[in-house]
């Protein structure tokens, strides 16, 4: 009997061809087998290095096929692409292909789109083997007690997706922790596999998907030193950034929450764990996002998901701008009316440009005393709007965000909105499969440009202080900070 082993991009359409030619053999020669492996077209080129390197094969395109000698042992035989086996089957068997192009571009294009169908229930059906493990630093804060029903009720990572959670804390919050894991437990969520609380820093983070920072910086003064709540965040991020390169999977994502510094407890996650992909770490801004919905809503009379598109800029827990130049209002009382998905642009809602500047500026004020207003809200226990906050964040990460509506949040600066790169600075973002993208093509007007620059210049501020102290306490060598 002959065995071929067909391999090639799940999206080449020389690959189409081949198998077509190869299924037809298989049909009519009794002992003519087949053996088909289609790889995603993103990892091919590795798959194709390491199994030419495995046999000492040359070859560089899609597909690659070879016979294996199975009556025999040893490795395969390679046969070549696809016009080496073409003429294999022209030679020993008198048949070719007459498949044309358009043939092959619409076969290839089915293959593909059974591969990935196929790619997501495998890993749907890995996710019920090895379930997502996810980590909640400062774990006793009230935000946690909100986040971990949200997380583990299935809408967040998908209904087939089971979760591990693992909460961290001080060993002087032994107690909270426990309380947290046994309420955890008793609840019975179908899709938590396991909960476990954690106070030794050192097996923090093992094998971590997830993680969620809600440390805090506790101000012992009213009106705290920039330089002093820095080292005590870069002491914080220095230590975590170290596990998380150490235990976690290579690819875990990152969430900075909080009440302080979450901008800078990104970068300094960063800038201490160089090898961490910078696109997996994220500081929090939808909760502000919401709070201003929900401020904006209040005045005018609305549902709070009626409003969307505000955008948050800049420095999330300190001097930041509401953006509401693109905010748009869903189902509000006027004489205009339409479907539910009919919305009006905010400044149409407000009548006229004045009114709306107006109006923008009180919300700011009202929004700004809001924050101020925080730490007395989270010391009474509140913590369901950054938990709620938290949750959408990973919903959106993990499964998209609302088809064009724009989502706050706080990235590594690379250049865009003219924003100096190296800072973690908010802004519109857009999620979808499984990363994000900077919403670039919105129009900045010169208004919100200049509060740009000065919101820039606020975190280059706190950036430098941060630099200073890191190489106070680690001095750079060769432009890198030493252990």
């Amino acid at each position: 009997p002959v065995l071929v082993v067909f391999t090639g991009r799940a999206n080449c359409p020389y690959y189409a061809k081949a198998e077509l030619l190869a299924d037809y053999l298989q049909a009519n020669l009794p002992d003519f087998r087949v053996h088909k492996i289609t790889k995603h077209p993103g990892k091919w080129e590795e798959w194709l290095r390491d199994i030419c390197e495995r046999n000492g094969w040359e070859h560089k395109h899609s597909p690659i096929v070879w016979r294996e000698l199975v009556d025999r042992g040893g490795k395969g035989l390679l046969l070549g692409g696809v016009n080496d086996f073409l003429e294999y089957a022209q030679h020993y068997y008198g048949i070719t292909s007459p498949m044309l192009s358009e043939e092959m571009l619409a076969i290839a294009e089915e293959n593909l789109q059974a591969h990935l169908e196929i790619e997501k229930e495998e890993e749907e059906i890995k996710s019920l083997i090895n379930p997502l493990q996810i980590w909640i630093t400062s774990a006793s804060a009230p935000t946690c007690y909100h986040l971990i029903p949200l997380l583990a009720n299935g809408k967040v990572f998908g209904m087939t997706t089971e979760i591990s959670i693992h909460i961290l804390d001080t060993e002087r919050f032994d107690e909270v922790l426990c309380g947290v894991v046994m309420e955890a437990e008793d609840m019975a969520f179908p899709l938590l596999r396991s909960i476990t609380k954690h106070t030794e820093t050192e097996e923090a983070f093992l094998q971590a998907d997830v993680i969620i920072l809600l440390d805090d910086i506790l101000f012992r003064h009213e009106a705290p030193c920039l330089e002093e709540c820095v080292r005590e965040m870069s002491d914080v991020c220095q230590v975590y950034a170290r596990l998380i390169e150490k235990n976690a999977k290579s690819g875990v994502r990152v969430i900075a929450a909080g009440k302080t510094f979450v901008n800078l407890k990104a970068l300094m996650i960063k800038t201490y764990g160089p090898s961490i992909n910078p696109e997996n770490i994220i500081a929090l801004a939808i909760f502000w996002e919401n709070a201003a919905k929900a401020m904006l809503a209040r005045k005018l009379n609305v549902n709070a998901a009626g409003v969307k598109d505000v955008i948050i800029w800049g420095n999330v827990t300190g001097w930041s701008y509401i953006d509401f130049s693109h905010a748009r209002v869903y189902g509000f009382d006027s004489a205009i009316w339409g479907p539910p998905n009919f919305s009006r642009p905010l400044c149409n809602v407000i009548h006229n440009s004045c009114r709306a500047e107006l109006f923008s500026n009180k919300i700011c004020s009202e929004f700004l005393s809001a924050q101020s207003s925080v730490n007395f809200r989270e010391h009474h226990g509140v913590g369901m709007s950054p938990a709620h906050a938290v949750a959408t964040l990973l919903r959106y990460w993990y499964q998209g965000s609302p088809p064009g509506e724009i989502v706050s949040v706080g990235i590594l600066s690379e250049g865009q909105f003219c924003i100096p790169e190296g800072i973690v600075f908010s802004m519109p973002v857009r999620f979808h499969g499984g990363s994000w993208e900077v919403m670039t093509d919105l129009e900045i007007n010169e208004t919100t440009q200049e509060v740009l620059k000065l919101l820039s210049h606020d975190l280059i501020q706190e950036k430098l202080v941060a630099l200073r102290k890191i190489r106070e306490m680690h001095p750079y060598k060769d432009g890198k900070i030493t252990s």
